[in-house]
C-alpha cells in the first residue's frame, strides 16, 4: 500500500499492537474458536474452545492445548499440537480495535503521524494488522520485527531506528505506545523517545505494572488519555 503520510510531520506516534490498539484477549479467543472448529471436524471432539476459553481464564497460557486435550480424554501428540499451533497463528482473527484507539486514530492531526512497531510471529501479526485496518487508518510505516527474525523482537532498536530514520526527525519528536515493561521501553528510552505505557483493564498480562525493570515515562489507562508532549525548543 502507498503510504498515506502526512506532508509536515511534527510528532511520531508509535504504537504497540497487542493490548494496545485492540485486546489480545480477543485474538486469543478467536484462535481457540478457530481450533475448536477443525478439533471437531478432523477429531470428533466437542466443546475444545470453551475448555481452552476456562483454562485460559483461570490464568494458563503456556501449553493450554495440551491441557484442554488431556481433558477431553485425547493424547497430546507432537505433531497434533504443532497443527493446533499452526491453526491458532494463521487463522483470520475476529477482532477490533479498542473504541478508544479506533476514534484516537479517527481524529489524529495531520501534522502527526501514526506508526506501528510489533513483535510475535509475522503471519498472525500481518493477519491481525489486516482485520484491524491499520493500513487504512493512516498508519505508516507498521513494522513487523518478524520480518527480520526473532533476534530482532524488541528490545532490538532495528525497529524503532527504522521508524525515526523514515521520518528524519530528532528523538524528541517521537512517542511509544505500549504495554509490557519488560522489553517494549528499553529501545525507545535509549534512543531518547517519550514511552507510554497503557494499562487496559482487561490485558492479558496484568500483573505487568509500574515495578517492572524498564518502565515507561509514563501511563495511562484508555489513549483518551493521551497528551502530546511539548517539544523542546530549538536554540537559534
Amino acid at each position: 500500500m502507498t503510504p498515506n503520510r502526512p506532508a509536515a510531520v511534527k510528532h511520531v506516534i508509535v504504537f504497540d499492537l497487542d493490548d494496545t490498539l485492540y485486546l489480545e484477549r480477543d485474538y486469543v479467543l478467536s484462535g481457540f474458536a478457530a481450533v475448536g472448529r477443525w478439533v471437531e471436524a478432523h477429531l470428533s471432539l466437542k466443546d475444545f474452545s470453551e475448555a481452552a476459553r476456562r483454562h485460559f481464564d483461570a490464568g494458563l497460557r503456556e501449553r493450554v492445548f495440551d491441557a484442554v486435550l488431556s481433558e477431553l480424554g485425547a493424547a497430546a501428540e507432537p505433531s497434533l499440537i504443532a497443527r493446533l499451533v499452526q491453526i491458532y497463528r494463521e487463522h483470520e482473527p475476529t477482532i477490533a480495535l479498542a473504541k478508544d484507539a479506533a476514534d484516537f486514530l479517527d481524529s489524529v492531526r495531520e501534522d502527526v503521524g501514526i506508526a506501528l512497531l510489533t513483535d510475535g510471529h509475522l503471519v498472525s501479526q500481518t493477519n491481525k494488522i489486516r482485520a484491524l485496518g491499520l493500513e487504512e487508518r493512516k498508519v505508516w510505516p507498521i513494522v513487523c520485527t518478524d520480518q527480520w527474525g526473532r533476534d530482532y523482537w524488541k528490545p532490538h532498536r532495528r525497529g524503532f531506528e527504522l521508524i525515526q530514520s523514515t521520518f528524519e526527525l530528532p528523538a524528541d519528536a517521537f512517542s511509544y505506545v505500549a504495554d509490557n515493561p519488560t522489553k517494549d521501553f528499553v529501545a525507545p528510552r535509549q534512543l531518547g523517545w517519550r514511552t507510554v505505557q497503557i494499562l487496559r483493564p482487561q490485558r492479558v498480562h496484568s500483573e505487568m505494572g509500574a515495578q517492572a525493570e524498564h518502565p515507561a515515562d509514563i501511563s495511562i489507562a484508555s489513549l483518551d488519555e493521551f497528551e502530546l508532549p511539548q517539544r523542546r525548543s530549538t536554540p537559534g
